[in-house]
């Protein structure tokens, strides 16, 4: 089975799993070195069977265990061109047979997992999202997510697991601490997506397949677990969309490890 595990997901450090049979694959490593080698013992998933960090962009929440982790436990890191030139010199010195490049909306094999990265709209080098597919299964992760492109759908939609980013609550970011700037900076379309926009494309990822979302990268400052929830509930439920019923729906923590998910 497909599985998968956030050891963290918020504002403040992302870092993903995802496995099958003996092939366990980080997406991002946002978090302490320490934290994220913890996390795995908690799920028993062997360091030494991770084949690699796939890294959706070069922001410090996505990046700062990166080059620890690759150093520690000669971990290749995969990342686009673009995102290799802006975090090089922020993950400290990488072996050179770990350092992986691949290119956007192209398919590869890494053990018994198929990873395809697509473009999403952010406000870094060249962002990406995941699909993973193991075992005639599809799951994907998009978190740091400006707007619905078509791009973005075509590549989430018949995914049967979704990571999705549920960053903000327009009331609580506007009337929150920011700067003006980075408010605008966070609901631009290559910023952040809120809570109505995440719930509103569920609607459209359930019709096309999806059979449980996780509300991933959620705001410190201007968002909380209960809300995002909520939010997405009521709007599905609008549409006729029973949670717990129609779809599976679930929050992930900034600080605490979540459940371990398999797709069947």
């Amino acid at each position: 089975m497909l599985k998968y595990c956030s050891i963290g997901s918020g504002s403040s450090g992302n870092c993903h799993y995802v496995g099958y049979k003996d092939t366990s694959i980080l997406v991002d490593a946002g978090l302490s070195g320490k934290r994220i080698t913890t996390g795995l013992n908690d799920i028993e998933v062997d360091i030494d069977k991770v084949k690699g960090i796939f890294i959706t962009h070069e922001h410090s929440d996505h990046i700062k265990g990166a080059g620890i982790m690759s150093r520690k436990f000669d971990l290749p890191i995969f990342a686009n061109i673009k995102t290799w030139c802006a975090m090089k010199d922020k993950i400290g010195d990488i072996k050179d047979h770990n350092m992986k490049v691949f290119e956007n909306d192209k398919t590869y094999s890494l053990g018994d997992v198929v990873v395809r990265p697509f473009s999403i709209s952010h406000d870094a080098s060249d962002a990406v999202g995941y699909n993973f597919y193991a075992d005639n299964e599809k799951m994907s992760i998009a978190t740091d997510i400006g707007m619905i492109t078509e791009n973005l759908k075509k590549h989430l939609y018949k995914s049967k697991l979704v990571i999705l980013e549920s960053n903000y609550d327009p009331n609580m970011l506007m009337m929150g601490s920011y700067p003006y700037a980075l408010k605008k900076r966070v609901m631009s379309e290559e910023g952040h997506l809120s809570n109505e926009d995440a719930a509103n494309f569920c609607i459209e990822l359930i019709k096309e397949g999806t059979e449980r979302i996780l509300l991933a990268h959620l705001s410190k400052e201007n968002n909380f677990p209960e809300l995002a929830y909520e939010t997405s509930k009521g709007i599905l439920s609008q549409s006729d969309i029973i949670v717990g019923q129609d779809v599976k729906l679930d929050v992930l923590s900034r600080e605490q490890i979540s459940d371990v998910y398999s797709i069947k």
